[in-house]
This record gives structure tokens, C-alpha cells and sequence, in this order.
């Protein structure tokens, strides 16, 4: 049995043509969406990720406002710089691209961005939100690999899922997500005995630690779903996930490819996010 591919370049697609429907359709009444991205520093990862968002904005027909800053900002002009966008109405979302310099206080700083305009889902209140079922911002990774569950129409009710990795950006958020659809959820991590013997149970796993091969054909149940969260360099210097694909592929009943699956998803839904703000304001 092949496992078949979640494509998230194709599930980006179609998500980005609804958005860019709803975006025309809030600027004909006057709101034009927009997402201020702030980045400190020179680091070779974020410049790339700030260029995609930024595309993606333009690509939508959004308003977006790329802020370019150096190594030797303060936390406090950074502060201060949230803080007006936080008061400028023609923003909607605002992103702090991590990792910041040592120097400056990433938690200080999520928690300084208006939850009305969190739209990467940091904030505390956004944290607080997703654990008792309110509205508010989803994380966008794990938000992401929960609609490509949608995509393949998976009924999550009574599966057994198990979250490798429990970052607040990814791991936890995820079992949340997975817990709210009725799903019975087991978070694995480095404290974790043995990983397999609870992979080997799970219907659905997801593989967010950011390490090569953490997940191998036989530790996967005939069937499953696995969504492969990682982004890592394999010996050859190519792009590879948390998941030894080709190994899995031959066992798992789905899983997502890298490059393709998860990471294209996760711009999508900053864009959602950020829509969905601007949409509150004529809710």
C-alpha cells in the first residue's frame, strides 16, 4: 500500500481563491485588509518567510507592510512600534517574525500586539481562547494541518491521535485543535519512554520536533494519517521533515509531503486570519 499525498500546495490554492473572493468583496465596502510584519535582524530563514507572507498579501489583495529593522533595535522601540500599529486602523494583523535578537524579550513582545490583532495566535488571550473553545485566533501551523484533515474529510470523532512535540506554536495548539473534534490525544516528547509503542496506536500522528526521521515505517499502524510538520536538511542539504517519507509512505494511509504539505498551509491561514479580522470589523 502508498500512502496518499495531502498536497498542501494544491489545498493552499483553493483556500487563498476564497480569501482573495472575500477580500474583494470587503473592499468594495470600503476595508481593505492589512498585515504589518516586523522584522529584526538579518536572519537568512525569517528574511525568506517575511518575503513569502508579504507575497502572499500582494497575491490576495491585501495591505501589507513589510517593517525592515536592525540587530541593534531596542525591546524598547520595538515595543513602541506595536504599540502604533496596534492604533493604526488600516492594520489588521500584526506579526513580530521570530526568533528576535537575545537582547529583546519575545514574550514581551507577543503579549504587547492587541489580541484583535494576533493573527499568529501567540498571545496569551489567543492561547486562553483555543483551551475553553472561545473565538479567537488558531495558531496558523497547527490551524493548517487541521483543515487538511478537513480536506480528505476525516472524521476525527473517537481516532486516537498522537502530537510528537509540545511547543506552544505547534505541538500543544495541535492537541487542542485535535481535542475540540472529539479526537482522544496523547502528547509524546523527549520525556516520552517509548515513542513507538504509542505511535503504533494512533490513528492520526503528528510530527512537530523539528528532528530528522523521528518518525520511521515501524512505528506507523497500517492506515494512519501523518502530518509531517518538520523542516529540516537532509545529507544532501535538501529540504525533509520529522518523517522518513519514503519509508512511511509504503505503511501510512496518508501523509504529507516536504516540501509541499504543511509549510505552504501555514502562510494560508495567516491570511485567513488576518481576513477574518478585518471581516469583525462589519461582523
Amino acid at each position: 500500500m502508498t500512502a496518499q499525498l495531502i498536497d498542501g500546495n494544491a489545498l493552499s490554492r483553493q483556500l487563498r481563491a476564497d480569501v482573495t473572493a472575500r477580500v474583494t468583496a470587503l473592499k468594495a465596502r470600503g476595508i481593505t485588509p492589512g498585515l504589518a510584519v516586523i522584522l529584526v535582524g538579518e536572519n537568512a530563514a525569517s528574511q525568506v518567510y517575511v518575503r513569502n507572507k508579504v507575497k502572499a498579501c500582494e497575491d490576495t489583495g491585501m495591505h501589507s507592510v513589510l517593517e525592515r529593522w536592525p540587530a541593534t533595535m531596542t525591546e524598547a522601540e520595538l515595543l513602541a512600534r506595536v504599540d502604533a500599529l496596534n492604533a493604526d486602523a488600516s492594520i489588521h494583523g500584526i506579526l513580530v517574525q521570530l526568533p528576535l535578537p537575545a537582547h529583546i524579550d519575545a514574550q514581551k513582545v507577543i503579549e504587547a500586539i492587541s489580541p484583535a490583532k494576533d493573527v499568529d495566535g501567540f498571545h496569551i488571550a489567543s492561547a486562553g481562547a483555543l483551551m475553553t473553545g472561545m473565538p479567537g485566533f488558531w495558531p496558523c501551523t497547527p490551524y493548517g494541518c487541521m483543515k487538511m484533515l478537513e480536506s480528505i474529510g476525516y472524521e476525527l470523532k473517537g481516532k486516537h491521535a498522537v502530537v510528537i512535540g509540545r511547543s506552544n506554536i505547534v505541538g500543544k495548539p495541535m492537541a487542542l485543535m485535535l481535542l475540540q473534534q472529539n479526537a482522544t490525544v496523547t502528547i509524546c516528547h523527549s520525556g516520552t519512554k517509548d515513542l513507538k509503542a504509542m505511535t503504533l496506536q494512533a490513528d492520526v500522528i503528528v510530527a512537530a520536533v523539528g528532528k530528522r526521521n523521528v518518525l520511521t515505517a515501524d512505528m506507523v499502524k497500517p492506515g494512519a494519517v501523518v502530518l509531517d510538520v518538520g523542516m529540516n536538511r537532509n545529507d544532501e542539504g535538501k529540504l525533509c521533515g520529522d518523517v522518513d517519507f519514503e519509508g512511511v509512505k509504503e505503511v501510512a494511509g496518508y501523509v504529507t509531503p516536504v516540501p509541499g504539505g504543511v509549510g505552504p498551509m501555514t502562510i494560508t491561514m495567516l491570511m485567513v486570519n488576518t481576513l477574518e479580522s478585518a471581516e469583525r470589523l462589519v461582523a
